[in-house]
Formats: structure tokens, C-alpha cells, sequence
């Protein structure tokens, strides 16, 4: 896809996002709209994977250690074709496969997450397995800015460094928000790029929702010898007006109203996007 085709693709992904969470009365609804541009960047861009490779040993891996952000992972696997879009109606209903966090039961999800603090070192795991087992694939791990207040995290960061895993690339969500407030507020864990660099790894920042510079990163080639770190800037509930920058739609179900009106805001958008 073209820088153009993914940008319509997100917003397209948003648009169901939304639909879903108004639909099943659940979910993260700010913290899946933030990140949306970088699983659109990584599934239909990034990754060395497709529905079909999925049980590929020489596939690349994702792992959303942000788990409570599984709507819009579930909304991107099925614009990708991971499984047909029809099944995401059943989620969050009774004996659904379809749960509040990603679960392995689902094709195209490696790793059950969703207690924060694990996903960086479960990807630490797999890249050091990678290379004791001389493989080519890279792994990539997507955590909130509020997750690295727990200790897991820099712990994971010190053995990434240490092993000099470049075939591992972190992704922090940055949206300074959490569910209780800024997350300056809460625990303040900046300086985020100057703490990560210091751990060892090549850290660049950029605008997480801008699909060009996602792009540009997720793709690049590290010849660093170090593990990457891409800081991307995001805005908390993304796309929807009355949703940008406010921590109560961290987790939170629009009334008929909310959802009427971002609906339209997402229709326009896709025009928009389409006749650039």
C-alpha cells in the first residue's frame, strides 16, 4: 500500500473501532484510536507477515503489550484478512473467542497480554530465540507510556541492551494520558528517549500518527547493533473531536449521540483522505 492507501485504511479502522466499542457497550476507546495509524503501518507495511504466513517459523512478530487496546487490533487483523470482519460481532458476547484482551485463540495473535509491564519481555525472549537459532525475523512490541511505570519494563530494556537485540523494535505509544490522568501526573516516567537511550538502544522520535514518518521508521534498516525504540507521539482518541486529548476516553462507550457525530467525523475524513 501507498503512504495514501494506509492513511484511508486507519481511518477505516477507526471508524469500525468506534462502531465495535458503541456496539458491545466496552472498551478502550481513546487508547485504540491513538494508536491506529502504527498497527495499520506495521500489518499492511512493516511486518514480514500475512494471514497465510501466520504459522511461518521465519515470520516476523508482533506482540501489543498494550492489550487493553485489543479492539483496534482485532478491527486491523480483520481489515487485513486475518478472519472475516463478521466476526467481530460477537465481541465481548458469552463464549466469544473475541474477549476485552488478546488471546492466542485468535489467528493472527502471538501472545496473550494485557497485564502491563510483560509484552517488552516477552519480545526479548523471542529476539534473543532468534538469534541463538541464526533466524532473520524481527520481532516488534507496542507498550503505552503509562506501562513504563511498572519496573518489568526496564528490566526487559536492560537485557534488550545488553544483548544487543537489532532484531527488536519497541514501540511506545505516546499519548501522555492514562486512565487517571497525565501521565505527568501520575508517574512521570520522562525523560522516556534519554532513559532508553541510556539502556542501549537507538531511540528515534517521531509523530505516531503520521503515517509517513510510522512508515519511514518501521521500515528502516538498524545497523546499530542495538535494539530500537520508536517514541511516537500520539494524540489520545484520535480522530474523534470531542475525544482528542481527554483521559476520560481512556475507557469509556459514546452515547447515541457522541456516536452518531463521530461517525460522521470518520466519513468525512475517508473522503477527505480519499480525494487528496
Amino acid at each position: 500500500m501507498n503512504t495514501k492507501e494506509l492513511k484511508i485504511t486507519a481511518a477505516e479502522v477507526r471508524k469500525a473501532t468506534w462502531e465495535m466499542i458503541y456496539r458491545a457497550k466496552t472498551g478502550h476507546t481513546g487508547s485504540d484510536l491513538s494508536c491506529a495509524d502504527i498497527l495499520v503501518a506495521l500489518y499492511f507495511n512493516a511486518l514480514k507477515q500475512t494471514p497465510d504466513t501466520f504459522s511461518d517459523p521465519n515470520r516476523d512478530r508482533y506482540i501489543q503489550s498494550k492489550g487493553h487496546a485489543v479492539e483496534v487490533l482485532y478491527n486491523t487483523l480483520a481489515a487485513r484478512g486475518y478472519f472475516p470482519k463478521s466476526d467481530l460481532l460477537t465481541y465481548s458476547q458469552f463464549k466469544s473467542d473475541y474477549i476485552g484482551h488478546p488471546t492466542n485463540h485468535i489467528n493472527g495473535i502471538e501472545m496473550n497480554t494485557g497485564s502491563l509491564g510483560h509484552g517488552l519481555g516477552l519480545g526479548v525472549g523471542i529476539a534473543k530465540a532468534a538469534k541463538l537459532n541464526h533466524k532473520d525475523y524481527h520481532t516488534f512490541v507496542l507498550m503505552g507510556d503509562g506501562e513504563q511505570a511498572e519496573g518489568s519494563v526496564w528490566e526487559a530494556a536492560m537485557a534488550a541492551g545488553s544483548f544487543g537485540l537489532d532484531n527488536l523494535t519497541a514501540i511506545i505509544d505516546h499519548n501522555g494520558l492514562q486512565i487517571s490522568g497525565p501521565i505527568k501526573d501520575v508517574m512521570n516516567s520522562e525523560p522516556l528517549a534519554e532513559k532508553y537511550a541510556a539502556f542501549g538502544f537507538d531511540v528515534q522520535e517521531i509523530d505516531g500518527n503520521d503515517m509517513a514518518q510510522l512508515v519511514t521508521a518501521l521500515t528502516a534498516e538498524n545497523n546499530t547493533g542495538k535494539p530500537r525504540l520508536i517514541l511516537a507521539d500520539t494524540v489520545k482518541g484520535k480522530g474523534v473531536s470531542f475525544a482528542e486529548n481527554q483521559a476520560v476516553w481512556h475507557h469509556k462507550v459514546p452515547t447515541e449521540e457522541q456516536y452518531q457525530q463521530a461517525m460522521q467525523e470518520f466519513d468525512v475524513e475517508i473522503e477527505r483522505l480519499r480525494n487528496e
